[in-house]
């Protein structure tokens, strides 16, 4: 859908992903186009979001969203994820802004193979191990180091905080169940998500496609968002606690957005993604062309040209 007189985004208007704010979430508003910007109208007045610079827009209860705002949203490639109370529980996803399918192929024929899906997840540990040697380590050893170092660091915070600590608690479907630290360690990693899906679908990867998490259509978020939660969501959280914010929820959001933006984490996490995914030197043409769409019909001898009729000239 376009607006008369206001023609949409070309794609190099458009940011990268590492280059994007990291998310907005909104919630009990109401989202509309202005030209080529997104509002947000509520009881406490209209605020303008440049769309062309958006990462991910996180929908919670109460929003409505109008035709003329998704347009511009999938014109300009923004993750949109609609959300429950307060950023958690995901309920769907759409937007991307890749046209070429080289990481995607890629993912997908290594997440095929044991030996060279065991050699990304090997890759994605051994970003958590800096030092270390994890090359001869099996998957079930890794991930009982990975559960061991995952403890320590939320001891080391709450004894750097004074924040009482009693483990990682809580219960899916009912989130006021839980306590403030835990409440606000679920909200904060359901802002983390959407921010790495909206770096991964930015880049045309699968959310779905995992090599540490599996059976999920957001199995690839997790495998991602695992490799920073020890430095955005833990120290946000335990700071936010500290600080005897009345609704940390929402506040630890605010916290965690201020240690993206300052951590120049997007940049990281397309870096980090094209690292694990491409052995070989990848053009940034090859990642980043929105214009092009290199459309090809599939030959095992190598792909052939698409839009020719191949039946020959008669």
């Amino acid at each position: 859908m376009s607006i008369p007189g206001v023609p949409p985004p070309v794609p190099t208007e458009l940011l990268r992903a590492e280059d994007r704010l990291s998310f907005v979430y909104l919630e009990r508003s109401v989202i509309h186009r202005d030209e080529n910007a997104i509002t947000s109208t509520d009881d406490e007045g209209t605020i303008h979001l440049p769309a062309a610079g958006l990462g991910c827009l996180m929908l919670g209860p109460g929003t409505r969203i109008t035709h003329a705002a998704v347009s511009l949203l999938g014109d300009c490639g923004v993750s949109v994820v609609w959300c429950g109370e307060q950023g958690v529980r995901f309920y769907a996803q759409g937007a991307e802004t890749a046209r070429n399918s080289a990481l995607l192929q890629r993912q997908a024929a290594l997440v095929s193979n044991t030996r060279s899906r065991l050699r990304v997840a090997r890759a994605m540990y051994q970003m958590r191990f800096p030092g270390e040697d994890v090359s001869k380590l099996s998957m079930d050893q890794l991930r009982g180091r990975e559960g061991a170092r995952v403890r320590k660091i939320y001891r080391q915070h709450a004894e750097r905080t004074g924040v009482s600590w009693s483990g990682r608690r809580y219960e899916r479907d009912n989130f006021d169940a839980r306590n403030p630290i835990n409440q606000a360690l679920s909200a904060a990693n359901a802002a983390l998500y959407g921010v790495a899906q909206s770096v991964i679908t930015a880049l045309g990867c699968s959310p779905g496609l995992g090599f540490v998490h599996s059976g999920t259509s957001r199995s690839f978020v997790y495998d991602i968002a695992d490799l920073y939660k020890a430095e955005t969501v833990i120290p946000a959280t335990f700071d936010t606690i500290a600080a005897g914010e009345e609704t940390p929820s929402t506040a630890v959001r605010r916290r965690l957005r201020d240690l993206i933006v300052s951590s120049d984490l997007l940049s990281r996490t397309a870096r980090d993604i094209q690292g694990l995914l491409m052995m070989e030197k990848v053009s940034e043409a090859d990642l980043w062309d929105r214009d092009r769409d290199d459309l090809s019909l599939w030959d095992p001898h190598g792909d052939v040209k698409s839009g020719v009729n191949h039946g020959g000239s008669s």
